[in-house]
């Protein structure tokens, strides 16, 4: 053990807190009685001190390293692209601070905004090293994906992330502009191109179907978006988000009761007919199950306390958009509802619902 944590950096009393707590057991005894540990105890143990190096706590650790999907492949794929997402926001602060002494020295104001420059990102670069962490396929949601896709066999996928929902049987293109996320793509996976879904670099009709998921509402201009997935694509099958029904953000308990700031996030977002009437699309209901594997904003209506787990926040766009006070306020709420039943008075009814419909909308065309 002395010698494991020696190599490790760390002292021998965190090796035994590890041992005690189950995080990291040793799996044998030498001759003299003294702990060995095994080149998979080592393996688990660099998973553990890489992600507590990252900030999770250990109660996240041991949820991530315990996930029976993930092999120690998938979870240095999860580490490097958490390392890049620190490696890439760390790259543009400096390039921001480098503009700003550029700025002062030659005298000029700067401006607030100008100012706060350097803590910003593209959202999916602040946000995307947590995608593996909980965004998986739902296999129901994409049995709808994939019945829509029909017969289709070149398919464009436009905001691919890293790659959930792309069908295996298909020949694939995905479009993903976060370098974030295309670094969270296995192995294997469909080539992705670095390109923004407003101008894709394909010619006319040059695939089957266009594909996108849970994406449109990070685009600049998602009807532009549209526009030119139907331009590339005979075809296009699109999960997005429904606003157009009156008091759509009371659908779901959490920007009803918690998170009313979720309205202005989507203040500017196209009507779901508007966004429609662009690629010649109807719309069907996706409904989310209770047990979604997709850690999508909704995914756990049915399970609140997963909203208090900071690493399934994370992997969620809406909580880096509405901003830190909002997200801390309605977690502090949320909990105290929790622990005292009030959420369950509120909401005792959807115990026996096996799906919910949240607003999800698969346009297709």
């Amino acid at each position: 053990m002395g010698r494991v944590a020696e190599l490790a950096g760390v002292t021998v009393r965190t090796l035994h807190h590890y041992d005690e707590i189950g995080l990291v057991r040793p799996s044998a005894r030498t001759a003299a009685g003294y702990r060995a540990y095994s080149a998979r105890d080592v393996e688990r143990l660099r998973e553990v001190l890489a992600y507590r190096r990252l900030g999770f706590g250990l109660r996240e650790v041991a949820e991530l390293v315990g996930d029976p999907s993930a092999d120690a492949v998938a979870h240095l794929r999860r580490l490097r692209g958490l390392l890049l997402e620190r490696r890439d926001r760390a790259d543009a602060m400096v390039a921001a601070i480098d503009r700003e002494l550029g700025a002062r020295a030659k005298g000029l104001a700067v401006t607030p905004e100008k100012q706060l420059e350097m803590l910003g990102a593209r959202l999916y670069d602040a946000i995307g090293g947590a995608y593996t962490a909980t965004r998986r396929t739902d296999p129901r949601i994409a049995a709808q994906i994939l019945d829509a896709l029909g017969d289709a066999q070149r398919v464009l996928n436009v905001g691919a992330g890293t790659g959930s929902y792309e069908p295996a049987d298909r020949d694939v293109t995905a479009v993903e502009p976060s370098a974030v996320m295309r670094g969270q793509r296995p192995a294997g996976s469909a080539p992705c191109v670095a390109a923004a879904a407003e101008s894709l670099p394909f010619e006319d009709r040059s695939f089957d179907v266009a594909m996108a998921v849970s994406t449109v509402h990070h685009w600049r201009d998602p009807r532009a978006g549209l526009r030119e997935m139907r331009r590339v694509a005979r075809r296009v099958v699109v999960l997005t988000f429904d606003t157009d029904e009156p008091g759509w953000q009371d659908r779901f308990w959490l920007t009803r009761d918690y998170l009313p700031e979720f309205a202005a996030v989507l203040a500017g977002f196209p009507p779901l007919a508007k966004m429609a009437d662009a690629i010649g699309a109807r719309a069907e209901p996706v409904p989310v199950p209770w047990d979604c594997a997709d850690g999508l904003f909704e995914a756990y209506w049915r399970r609140p306390g997963a909203y208090l787990e900071e690493r399934v926040r994370r992997a969620m766009s809406v909580w880096t958009r509405v901003g830190p006070q909002a997200e801390q306020r309605a977690v502090r709420s949320l909990g105290d509802d929790l622990e005292s039943g009030r959420w369950t008075e509120r909401n005792g009814d959807l115990a026996d619902l096996d799906a919910a419909d949240l607003g999800l909308r698969l346009l297709v065309s």
